[in-house]
């Protein structure tokens, strides 16, 4: 047992693989180290350094102003969205056993965006202000994720959810979400429209700390959830027999799990958009660093994904400034190739 450490108390007990945990750490401390850089990096360039000096109240007013009121909020929302849809698609992947699952190609990403256009659609004003709380946003977005992850998983059920029979239904009703998104963007005020077009894409770009302080307590809350769940999502791998054998309801934690995949989509689709492939991407690469045990995999799926995010949201807005470009471009951009050589390997099993 050298290779593990064994933490017990009462009720509750890990294994933790020393290894993996050796993994995670070098992910949060690279995570990290690119959230610094990345604060500093744009048409005002601030050294590291400086960048520190700003987040602690030194440094000049307006390397502070640049660093704490434009550039963190954005980053921070990245890898708040990054980490929800990483641990969402890792979550999808175990209930269903189906590598291929992810929320935006199986369409939870696109109802959550049809759910938050009609909100805006819905709750605004002539004078371009929204008539209840944004608060709201997020579970307005959940509702519409886990109307389309029930949905999806429903008709792809026969007598066990064949993968492709689950990758043809989820992309026809993501097919049908961005339908419907267009027609509420035509239906609600125009000058929603452009705002509304950036969830269809994905971008934190405008990022504030009103929207950071709404979907911080929603990723903590669902992400903490999900690691307690982690010993009932490695039974779900095991498919349903070996699960009732092992006295686990299976449907039920099936359920619970699915509610928790759809409330971590739903929340970052509602202030960072539909950013596609994360969901796909982060729990393949942590697959491939710390194994396939669900209690290392979750925290390793949520650092990979927090990065991916950041990374190509750094892209966005440096590569051609003064322009910025969603980052939601830069994911499709690895993820589709990425997901096609994930079908083509699949064929061959």
């Amino acid at each position: 047992m050298g290779k593990y450490i064994i933490l017990r108390k009462q009720k509750l007990s890990f294994l933790l693989d020393k290894q993996a945990l050796r993994v995670i750490t070098v992910l949060f401390v690279v995570l990290v180290l690119a959230a610094l850089v990345s604060t500093g990096m744009g048409q005002m360039a601030i050294h590291p350094l400086n960048v520190l000096k700003a987040l602690f109240g030194y440094g000049s007013e307006m390397e502070q102003l640049v660093v704490t009121s434009f550039r963190l909020p954005r980053i921070v929302l990245a890898i708040l969205a990054g980490a929800a849809l990483a641990v969402s698609g890792a979550i999808l992947q175990g209930i269903i056993r189906n590598p291929l699952a992810s929320p935006d190609i199986i369409g939870i990403a696109g109802g959550a965006s049809v759910a938050v256009v009609t909100f805006f659609a819905l709750f605004s004003d002539r004078s371009n202000s929204l008539t209840v709380s944004i608060h709201w946003l997020p579970l307005a977005a959940f509702i519409g994720a886990f109307f389309i992850g029930f949905l999806v998983y429903v008709l792809a059920w026969k007598e066990g959810v064949s993968p492709l029979r689950l990758v043809l239904i989820g992309i026809g009703l993501a097919a049908a979400m961005k339908a419907l998104t267009t027609l509420m963007m035509i239906l609600g005020p125009i000058y929603r429209a452009t705002e509304a077009n950036i969830w269809i894409i994905g971008s934190v770009h405008a990022a504030n700390w009103r929207e950071v302080l709404t979907l911080l307590p929603w990723v903590l809350v669902m992400g903490m959830i999900a690691l307690f769940r982690t010993r009932h999502l490695n039974v779900q791998e095991l498919g349903d027999e070996v699960g009732r054998g092992l006295g686990s309801a299976i449907q039920k934690e099936r359920l619970i799990l699915l509610i928790l995949s759809t409330s971590l989509a739903g929340g970052a689709v509602a202030f960072a958009g539909g950013i596609g492939f994360v969901g796909l991407m982060a729990p393949h690469m942590a697959r491939r660093l710390v194994g396939s045990a669900y209690g290392v995999l979750i925290p390793a799926s949520a650092l990979i994904g927090a990065l991916i995010v950041l990374l190509a949201d750094l892209a966005a807005r440096t590569l051609f400034a003064p322009l910025e470009v969603p980052a939601g471009v830069f994911t499709a951009a690895i993820g589709a190739p990425y997901f096609i050589y994930l079908l083509f390997r699949q064929r061959h099993r």
